[in-house]
């Protein structure tokens, strides 16, 4: 399975079978400058639909559009409702967490996720191999929460995403904060990684990657 940073929330991630999933594709705005989106995709997730998570239009091909739990391809994808905010949407609304199992490898990408978890959302996500992370704040959960997050989930691989960058103007923070003081970082040089099931770390790693676009 391959894991490839597009920008911001955005990921596509390949099987082995050739089987593409999109996370949350932008839509390109003065603010929020990665390239336009040219992947085509079998399914693409959608955890909300604010114009920098749910560009469906962007995503070529005929995709599946994944808005919850559905099985796709052999793929089932797992839809866990959370909020974008620590006050039960009542700021920025619903959100939804999505679990699907690629290859043997189980990934969670938690959305524009605004809170800590509950610990029957820890109980419904389960067991993490790669987790998708939002860092950078103010529209979702900042570098101490997400701290904390990660911990309640003690994934093997860890990939942030949803920071200031200079292709983000958002008012976030960049993904240095969120790596203040943890061993195990990687910052690759590349926007793709490829993950087999008995070749994950065997203890949490960070790893940073360039946005492909």
């Amino acid at each position: 399975m391959k894991v490839k940073w597009l920008g911001h929330a955005a990921f596509l991630i390949t099987s082995d079978a050739g089987i593409r999933i999109i996370t949350d594709p932008y839509a390109r705005r003065e603010d929020l400058s990665y390239g336009e989106i040219k992947e085509p995709a079998d399914i693409v997730t959608v955890s909300h639909d604010h114009s920098d998570h749910g560009n469906i239009a962007a995503v070529r091909g005929n995709p599946a559009v994944v808005r919850g739990t559905a099985e796709v391809k052999g793929i089932k994808l797992k839809g866990i409702p959370a909020y974008h905010d620590e006050v039960q949407g009542g700021k920025r609304g619903n959100n939804t967490i999505f679990c699907f199992e690629v290859d043997g490898v189980k990934v969670c990408h938690l959305g524009d996720l605004g809170h800590q978890l509950s610990a029957k959302q820890v109980a419904e996500i389960g067991k993490v191999d790669v987790l998708l992370v939002p860092v950078g704040g103010f529209y979702t959960i900042d570098a101490t929460t997400a701290t904390q997050v990660c911990r309640q989930l003690a994934p093997k691989v860890i990939i942030p995403m949803h920071f200031k960058t200079d292709k983000c103007a958002f008012p976030i923070s960049g993904v240095d904060e969120f790596l203040k003081g943890k061993e195990k970082v990687s910052r690759l040089d590349t926007s793709q990684v490829e993950f087999k099931p008995g070749e994950l770390p065997e203890s949490t790693q960070i790893m940073v990657l360039k946005p492909a676009l």
